[in-house]
């Protein structure tokens, strides 16, 4: 995800929630038609960028591997934000990204959702 005009927009009309370690941030109907990401990793917590960029893999893999589980396939923005000053393994950021999965398709209604609740 790129371009200041969309970041802005998914930072003034996203909604946050919080899993142990990890914040997001997610906005529907972004209006690109594919599912996008940014991952933000503090320089307040992690000085070299050897350790921002390990951190950042870890969780473009972690999510890459489990975007298949999220419900809503068209035009989502997510921007992951790791919030600890501890390295996590990869173990831990991959049970991370999949609760914020679970937890995004809970917050965002599907479309079959509303369309089910449209027709009754």
């Amino acid at each position: 995800m790129c371009g200041k005009k969309n970041i802005s927009k998914l930072l003034d009309g996203g909604k946050y929630g919080n899993v142990s370690g990890m914040r997001f941030l997610c906005l529907k109907d972004s209006g690109s038609g594919t599912n996008r990401i940014m991952v933000s990793v503090s320089k307040k917590f992690f000085k070299r960028a050897v350790k921002r960029n390990l951190i950042k893999r870890r969780i473009r893999e972690s999510y890459r591997k489990q975007k298949h589980n999220l419900a809503v396939s068209d035009g989502l923005d997510v921007l992951f934000m790791y919030g600890t000053k501890e390295i996590m393994s990869y173990e831990e950021i991959y049970a991370a990204v999949g609760q914020i999965i679970e937890k995004i398709n809970h917050t965002i209604p599907t479309k079959e959702a509303t369309d089910e609740s449209t027709t009754e």
